[in-house]
């Protein structure tokens, strides 16, 4: 009992209390899993894109490739940290030491950290996003958090080089 994860205990409440629902009230139950049906199949097609393209994404971009281009100077490199940033998987305590390596081999720090401010436009979470606020908005927010991004990596290599 102590390996099962918290994930897989709110999985089990979620289809307990389904259950729970269907012998309560099964016209509620019925209309439930109608809804998630149509949400489901609106956004399949753009699960397999993201997946598609996480999967490419993870098999031609290596850390070796990532070392490459931070190095790499002007408005190309912020164009790489930013895509670096919006297809970064994972746990962010996982790319600390890649990002401690490329500070200590010259990376400014404000390379760093629109590479992390990016980390916030997250790709597989974009099919919903845009179902639940609308493609307009979505589109408007991601530009906005890029190009504040930029803004943001612009500030803190002024500070950091006014404060050396």
């Amino acid at each position: 009992m102590k390996k099962i994860s918290g994930e897989w205990y709110f999985l089990g409440t979620v289809v307990s209390l389904y259950i729970l629902i269907l012998f309560i009230n099964h016209d509620l139950f019925s209309k439930s899993i109608r809804f998630f049906l149509v949400i489901f199949w609106q956004i399949l097609p753009i699960f397999v894109l993201v997946f598609a393209l996480m999967t490419v994404a993870n098999i031609f971009i290596s850390q070796k490739v990532i070392t490459k281009y931070f190095k790499k100077p002007g408005i190309k490199k912020w164009f790489f940290v930013i895509i670096a940033g919006i297809l970064s998987t994972g746990p962010i305590y996982l790319w600390y030491p890649l990002l401690a390596e490329l500070r200590d081999k010259g990376v400014g720090h404000g390379y760093l950290a629109t590479f992390l401010y990016n980390r916030a436009i997250k790709i597989p979470l974009l099919p919903v996003a845009i179902y639940y606020f609308g493609l307009k908005y979505i589109f408007l927010l991601t530009l906005m958090m890029v190009i504040f991004s930029v803004f943001q990596g612009m500030l803190i290599n002024r500070l950091v080089s006014a404060k050396n």
